[in-house]
């Protein structure tokens, strides 16, 4: 019988990844037993079930940072594409599992609510405890598919928990994908900053210019070359297992991230949005809360199985910038007769 297609992918696999890649031979598997693919690994099922899932198509009317509607602005899906494309190229030039870093890095943010991190917050503050990495597992173990939930493979579960966090991804992909996730956030919102009229480009420290580079794309490359540069370094000399950045480009990484917190992320022009965002947020929460029945329909199997709370989270943190707006346009905002 003819050799499936699937089988090939994974010899090519095992001959050619390096030695700490994660094959798709190996993997963990998925929470519920599956027929294997005669076409596709386990991995690029995962990226293609996440591809096609409703939370991603969403994520094109979520805010990545700014609110104001600009077609030029990144939205939550270009920043997931802009990741999965720089950790490809990484994971290429380190002999890692492309399909497993495609995926990882496709899903990682599925659960982030509108309103980007204001909604975030805003969540936090009325629950108590929410966070965007533990809603994107739930988004892809629970929620999707009508309460199936995509079933994927744990090694891709790992690398969505494990994006944000004190903890360690359990797989070589997973761990670059956490590390181009910070790097890529903060060379576009850059770019963003300086379109939305927040920053000008002499605003940027000159110390981080002159090691990171003038233009967005200079940026990106330097992280890019650093990060293969130092992994394939640190790995050759006996170093545990892990993604590297030297130290002077680390240390600029966390000066860059300093200043974006403090003249865009914590700054005026983001504040006021987060004040309007934490008031749409807030009310839509009380208000879903107060009328259950009014829940839409996708969310409905969950009544009875988990709390109202829960289930109202759900809801708000799966909501688009757009559909929020417009459901506290109906609900609170008087409309002419």
């Amino acid at each position: 019988m003819a050799q499936k297609l699937r089988e090939v992918t994974e010899t090519f696999e095992s001959k050619y990844l390096a030695n700490f890649a994660q094959l798709s031979k190996n993997t963990r598997g998925r929470k519920e037993e599956e027929d294997e693919c005669d076409i596709r690994t386990v991995y690029q099922r995962d990226r293609d079930r996440i591809i096609h899932s409703k939370s991603f198509r969403a994520l094109k009317e979520k805010t990545q940072v700014f609110i104001v509607k600009d077609d030029f602005f990144r939205t939550r899906l270009s920043h997931t594409l802009e990741v999965s494309q720089i950790a490809r190229t990484i994971a290429k030039a380190l002999k890692l599992n492309e399909d497993l870093v495609e995926a990882i890095a496709l899903g990682h943010d599925l659960g982030h609510t509108c309103f980007g991190h204001s909604g975030e917050d805003v969540l936090r503050d009325l629950t108590g405890h929410f966070r965007h990495n533990e809603q994107s597992l739930r988004v892809v173990e629970v929620l999707e598919r009508n309460g199936r939930g995509l079933n994927l493979t744990l090694e891709v579960r790992d690398g969505i928990l494990n994006h944000t966090g004190a903890n360690a991804p359990m797989t070589m992909e997973g761990k670059l994908v956490k590390i181009v996730d910070r790097i890529t956030y903060l060379c576009h919102d850059i770019q963003n900053s300086i379109s939305a009229g927040i920053l000008k480009d002499g605003d940027i420290p000159k110390g981080i210019i002159h090691v990171l580079g003038d233009a967005h794309s200079k940026r990106v490359n330097t992280f890019v070359k650093d990060m293969i540069q130092e992994t394939f370094l640190q790995i050759s000399e006996g170093n545990k297992l892990d993604i590297y950045q030297s130290n002077e480009i680390y240390e600029i990484m966390m000066e860059l991230r300093a200043f974006m917190f403090k003249r865009v992320y914590y700054g005026d022009v983001c504040n006021r949005e987060k004040e309007k965002a934490t008031f749409i947020v807030s009310s839509l929460f009380q208000h879903f809360l107060e009328n259950p029945h009014e829940i839409p329909e996708e969310y409905r199997s969950l009544m009875g199985k988990e709390s109202l709370e829960r289930i109202v989270t759900d809801v708000i943190a799966g909501a688009t910038d757009s559909y929020a707006i417009k459901v506290f346009q109906n609900k609170f905002i008087p409309s002419p007769q």
